[in-house]
């Protein structure tokens, strides 16, 4: 990941304007970075069976890595979840303006789908790559989702309503980042559906979890507020701490079941990546 780590950094837009504020931002939310959990994902599929794309492909994760970052700028706003920190640092419409921030959040979406569409790739591939983050990112995806979470702020869900939510919200951007990885190798069709069912549980896992993580943890070391959504749907407050701790332990014992049965390669690259997620919730 160092490689990909150093191409963000030669990569970072420099937009020509008189208005430093707005690459001085720009700047600062990208190399304010997380996980970068879903470029792993994408990455490690490429570099389990084409490692020779694996540099044309730090476009495409470094599209998907802005995406998701955009989703993060507009979720910590006032008017959504009103957060004055991630990734420990102060959020981008604390340390500017809402407005500056909405509209950074705003570049970051549409220019995801420029570097996509200025990649290596054959047409039909990069077709594939902005239809899938298309679909999963938008209107029927992660906006449905955040938007399900608003609307609902302070009405109890039902658990499967509440699956729905972070099916939406969460996990299919994830889905989508494996998804992503196996268009780009060209896996057979059969093997793509079944990594994106993977992608939905593990992005629900990964839900399940940090709601555990904001109930029992603290602000040093989540590098963000905790306890921020006792008023929401949570698995948390839908099951209580423990409640919720055995639905992780369920999702995580499936996951790694499936993660045992895809083939060496595929499993290898994966579990590379996840071993030290799939039960980060038993801390």
């Amino acid at each position: 990941m160092q490689a990909f780590i150093k191409y963000i950094k030669r990569n970072i837009p420099k937009i020509p304007t008189f208005y430093k504020e707005y690459n001085e931002a720009i700047e600062y939310i990208i190399l304010n970075k997380g996980k970068l959990f879903r470029p792993k994902l994408l990455l490690s599929i490429v570099k389990a069976y084409e490692p020779l794309l694996l540099e044309s492909s730090f476009k495409i994760a470094f599209a998907l890595e802005l995406f998701h970052t955009y989703s993060l700028i507009h979720d910590d706003l006032p008017a959504m979840d009103n957060s004055s920190t991630r990734r420990g640092k102060k959020t981008l419409h604390v340390l500017y303006n809402d407005a500056l921030a909405i509209l950074i959040g705003d570049a970051f979406n549409t220019y995801a789908f420029e570097l996509i569409s200025k990649s290596a790739f054959r047409e039909d591939v990069r077709l594939k790559l902005i239809q899938i983050l298309a679909t999963n990112g938008g209107i029927a995806g992660m906006v449905l989702g955040q938007a399900i979470d608003l609307a609902y702020e302070k009405k109890k869900l039902t658990l499967e309503q509440l699956k729905e939510l972070h099916i939406n919200k969460t996990a299919k951007l994830i889905a989508a980042s494996l998804a992503m990885g196996a268009i780009i190798v060209d896996l057979p069709k059969e093997l793509q559906k079944k990594l994106y069912e993977f992608g939905i549980d593990l992005g629900l896992l990964f839900q399940v979890q940090d709601d555990i993580l904001d109930a029992i943890s603290n602000e040093n070391e989540l590098g963000k507020p905790v306890n921020k959504d006792i008023d929401k749907n949570t698995y948390t407050t839908l099951l209580g701490v423990e409640g919720a701790i055995e639905y992780a332990n369920n999702l995580a014992n499936s996951l790694q079941n499936k993660l045992n049965e895809f083939e060496a390669p595929l499993q290898a690259a994966l579990k590379e990546v996840l071993d030290k997620y799939l039960f980060r919730h038993q801390k």
